[in-house]
Formats: C-alpha cells, sequence, structure tokens
C-alpha cells in the first residue's frame, strides 16, 4: 500500500489471490481503527501511520 499498489498489484506481487489481500488490508483498517467511509480513502491515513512508526 506504502508504494501505492493497488490491491491486485500487491496480489500479483506476493503470489496471494485477490481475496487474500483484501481480508489482510482490512484487518489492518480495523486494527488501526480506521472505519470504512464513502467520503475518505483509508488507505492515506493507513500508510501516514506506518511511516510515522
Amino acid at each position: 500500500m506504502a508504494e501505492g499498489r493497488t490491491n491486485a498489484a500487491i496480489a500479483r506481487h506476493l503470489v496471494v489471490s485477490d481475496r487474500s489481500v483484501e481480508k489482510h488490508i482490512a484487518n489492518i483498517f480495523a486494527k488501526l481503527g480506521l472505519a470504512p467511509s464513502e467520503t475518505e480513502n483509508r488507505r492515506v491515513p493507513a500508510v501516514l501511520r506506518y511511516l510515522e512508526s
């Protein structure tokens, strides 16, 4: 995600299914307390938190 890859690109890079990537990213969002939003992309705050650590 921090490299700007889509779920499909991440799946290809890791040689896993798209669904696996979706599940893992959903778990990351949940652990970071990032609820789904129709107006905001959760990937940006997730990456920012990663970069801050």
